[in-house]
C-alpha cells in the first residue's frame, strides 16, 4: 500500500508540475527539478531512492525506445559524421577532461577520477531533446542532439566499466579496445537481430492490442540480452526502436500504429518527467551522505564547482575545433552552417538520469565517493538550470530559430500532392464502369479537399473563416448531436450495450479524423516566404515565367463579379489577373489557367513569394 502510494502521489505531482511548467511557459524538465530539491526535504520523500538498477534496467531502455521509434533514421544516416564525434569522441574527451580536473582536486587515484568523468560525461537524451524541442530549434539542431544524446550512454558506460576494472587492476589498451568493439557491434548486432524479428512478428498480427504489447515489450527484449554477454543494451534498444519506427508504416495498420503513438507518449510522457522530479528528490541523501566526509567543506565546494565547469566548457572547446576542421557541415541548399548553430549545440549538455544512476555504480569502497556522488548531483542539477535556463535566451540572442510553420505548409503541400497525384492515378487505374460515379467523384473531391484544408493555413487572416474550418466547426457539432442521441438511447437502456460501444467507437473515429489545425501558420520573424531549398523544384514552365509582372488589379474581380468570398489571392504571371485560391467558391485562378493555359502563378498575399506551376504541378 505504502508502494502504490507514493506512486500515485509521484504520477500526481509530475502530472501537476507539467501543466503548471506548460501554463507559465517554463520548461517542465527544470521546474520538476527544482520542485524535487525542495521536496526532498520532506519526511514523505524519505523512501524515493533512485538506484542503478531502477535507471538502468526499469527507466532507460523504454525511454530510450520511445524517443528512438520517433526519431528519423534517413536524418540520422544524413548526420552519421556528427553525431558520430560527439556521442564517441566528446563523451572520450569530456571523460579525460574531468578526470584530470578531478584527480588533481581530489585525492582518489586516477581510474576513479576517470570512472567519475565517465559518469558525468554523456549528455542526457530526454533533457536535451525536452527542451530543444520546447525552445524550437532549428530541426537539424535537433536531430543532432537526439542522435547525440540516444549513442552517447553506451561510450559513457563502456568506459565506466573499463574504469572500474582498471580500480581493481591494470588494463591494457587492447581490453579497452574489445570493450567498446563488443559493445558498438554487439550491441548493434542484438539490435538488428531483436528489431527484424519483432518486425517480422509484428508484421503477421491484425490484433492492435497484442501488436502494443509487443511494442512495450521491445525496448527489454533488445536490452537484457545484450546486457547479459556484455554488449551495449543501449545501442541495442536505439537500434531496434530506429528500425521498428522506420518500419512501422510497412509492418503495422494504421490502427496499431495510432495505438502505439497514444500509449508510447504516455509513457513518454509519465517517465520523462518522473525522471527529473526524481534526479531533485535525491538531493537530501546526497548531501546526508557527504555530511560525513573527511574532506573539508572548501575542497567539496571547489570540487564541484571544478567539475562543472569542466562539463561545461570542454563542450565547446571540442565542438568548435571539430566543426571548423573535420565536418564543415552544409544546410540543405549546400551552405556552411552558420557558428550560431554551432553555439547552441555546444551549450545544449544538459546531464540526466544516467548521470546520476551511474554514480551510485562506483564502488562503495572509492576513497571519497560520497563526495564524487554529489559532484555527480552538481553537474546533473547545475547544467539542466544553469545551461537549460540559459539556451533559450541564447537562441533569441543569436537568433537562431526553429523551423518556419509557413515553410513546413508549403512543404507539407508539396508531399500532400505526389500523394494524392498517386491516389487519382490508382483510382483512374481500378474503377469500372459499374462504379457510381458520385462516389468516384466524391472521392476526388476529399482528396481535394485535404490539399485545400493545408493552403488555408497561409496567408493573412481577414477575420473571415476558411471553409475547412467552417467544415471543422458545424461537423464537430453534428458528432456532438450524434454522441447525445447515442446516449440518451443507452441510458433508456433499450439496446444492447455492445451494439452501442460499436456506434460510439465509429463516431470517435470519425471525430479523431477532422483536422484539428485550424486557423493561419504561425509567422516566424518577419521574413518573405519563399519556397523551401528541400521542397523546391523547377521545370520548364517556372524557368521561362515571368520575374515579375503588374496586377491587373487588387483583387479578385471573377469573385466581385459573382459575389463569392476570396481565401487566397493568386497573381497570374503572364498577364496580371488576379484570382482567388482552390479553396475559394470559385477556384478563379484555377478557372483562370483552363481558360488561359497560363500556368505559372505566384501568391498574392502579404509577405508570401513563392510560385506554382499548374502544369507540372511543382513549386517554384
Amino acid at each position: 500500500m505504502h508502494v502504490a502510494l507514493m506512486l500515485l502521489i509521484l504520477t500526481a505531482m509530475v502530472t501537476a508540475v507539467s501543466a503548471l511548467a506548460e501554463r507559465i511557459r517554463i520548461p517542465a524538465p527544470l521546474l520538476l527539478v527544482v520542485v524535487g530539491v525542495a521536496g526532498s526535504f520532506l519526511p514523505i520523500a524519505e523512501d524515493v531512492r533512485l538506484t542503478p538498477e531502477l535507471v538502468l534496467i526499469g527507466l532507460l531502455p523504454p525511454l530510450l525506445y520511445a524517443a528512438a521509434i520517433r526519431t528519423s533514421l534517413v536524418d540520422l544516416r544524413a548526420n552519421r559524421r556528427v553525431i558520430g564525434l560527439l556521442a564517441v569522441g566528446l563523451v572520450l574527451f569530456t571523460t579525460l577532461v574531468v578526470g584530470l580536473i578531478t584527480w588533481w582536486l581530489l585525492p582518489v587515484p586516477l581510474a576513479a577520477a576517470i570512472a567519475f568523468g565517465a559518469v558525468v560525461a554523456p549528455p542526457d537524451a530526454v533533457a536535451a531533446t525536452s527542451i530543444a524541442r520546447r525552445v524550437g530549434l532549428p530541426r537539424r539542431i535537433v536531430t543532432v542532439l537526439e542522435g547525440e544524446s540516444l549513442l552517447n550512454d553506451a561510450t559513457a558506460l563502456v568506459a565506466l566499466r573499463t574504469a572500474i576494472a582498471a580500480i581493481a587492476g591494470s588494463v591494457s589498451v587492447w581490453q579497452v579496445g574489445g570493450d567498446f568493439l563488443l559493445a558498438a557491434v554487439g550491441g548493434a548486432a542484438i539490435g538488428l537481430v531483436v528489431a527484424y524479428g519483432l518486425a517480422w512478428i509484428r508484421s503477421r498480427i491484425a490484433n492492435t492490442t497484442i501488436d502494443t504489447a509487443i511494442s512495450l515489450m521491445a525496448p527489454f527484449v533488445a536490452y537484457l540480452p545484450a546486457e547479459e554477454v556484455h554488449a551495449s543494451g543501449v545501442i541495442a534498444v536505439v537500434i531496434t526502436g530506429l528500425v521498428l519506427g522506420h518500419k512501422a508504416p510497412v509492418i503495422q495498420s494504421a490502427r496499431s500504429r495510432i495505438s502505439e503513438r497514444t500509449n508510447w507518449g504516455t509513457i513518454q510522457f509519465l517517465l520523462e518527467n518522473s525522471v527529473f522530479l526524481l534526479i531533485g528528490l535525491q538531493l537530501r541523501f546526497v548531501s546526508e551522505a557527504v555530511a560525513e566526509s573527511t574532506l573539508s567543506t572548501s575542497d567539496i565546494v571547489w570540487f564541484c564547482v571544478g567539475v562543472l565547469l569542466a562539463v561545461i566548457i570542454s563542450r565547446p572547446v571540442w565542438v568548435f575545433p571539430v566543426r571548423y576542421l573535420l565536418i564543415h557541415p552544409k544546410d540543405a541548399a549546400g551552405q556552411p552552417v552558420p557558428w550560431t548553430s554551432t553555439a547552441i549545440v555546444s551549450w545544449a549538455g544538459m546531464r540526466g538520469v544516467v548521470t546520476l544512476a551511474a554514480a551510485f555504480v562506483l564502488p562503495a569502497d572509492l576513497p571519497h565517493v560520497e563526495v564524487l556522488v554529489l559532484g555527480a548531483f552538481v553537474v546533473t542539477a547545475g547544467t539542466l538550470l544553469l545551461q537549460g535556463l540559459s539556451l533559450p535566451w541564447l537562441a533569441r540572442r543569436l537568433r537562431v530559430r526553429g523551423p518556419d510553420a509557413r515553410e513546413d505548409t508549403l512543404q507539407e503541400v508539396t508531399v500532400l500532392r505526389a500523394a494524392m497525384e498517386a491516389g487519382r492515378i490508382e483510382l483512374d487505374r481500378i474503377v469500372a464502369a459499374d462504379d457510381d460515379p458520385e462516389i468516384v467523384e466524391q472521392l476526388r473531391r476529399r482528396a481535394q479537399s485535404r490539399i485545400n484544408s493545408v493552403w488555408e493555413r497561409l496567408g493573412d487572416s481577414d477575420g473571415d473563416e476558411p471553409p475547412s474550418a467552417q467544415y471543422r466547426r458545424l461537423r464537430t457539432a453534428m458528432l456532438a448531436a450524434e454522441r447525445d442521441a447515442v446516449l440518451e438511447i443507452r441510458d433508456a437502456g433499450t439496446v444492447d450495450a455492445e451494439v452501442l460501444d460499436r456506434v460510439m467507437a465509429t463516431l470517435d473515429v470519425e471525430e479523431s479524423l477532422i483536422d484539428k489545425r485550424g486557423g493561419r501558420a504561425a509567422r516566424v520573424g518577419e521574413d518573405t516566404l519563399t519556397t523551401p531549398r528541400p521542397a523546391a523544384d523547377e521545370c520548364d514552365d517556372l524557368r521561362a515565367a515571368k520575374s515579375t509582372i503588374m496586377p491587373l488589379s487588387g483583387h479578385c474581380e471573377d469573385c466581385i463579379r459573382e459575389g463569392t468570398r476570396p481565401v487566397h489571392l493568386r497573381l497570374c504571371m503572364a498577364c496580371g489577373n488576379v484570382g482567388c485560391c482552390d479553396s475559394s467558391v470559385g477556384r478563379h485562378a484555377t478557372r483562370h489557367f483552363h481558360d488561359s493555359a497560363h500556368p505559372v502563378m505566384r501568391s498574392f498575399e502579404p509577405g508570401e513569394a513563392w510560385r506554382w506551376c499548374y502544369t507540372h504541378e511543382v513549386l517554384g
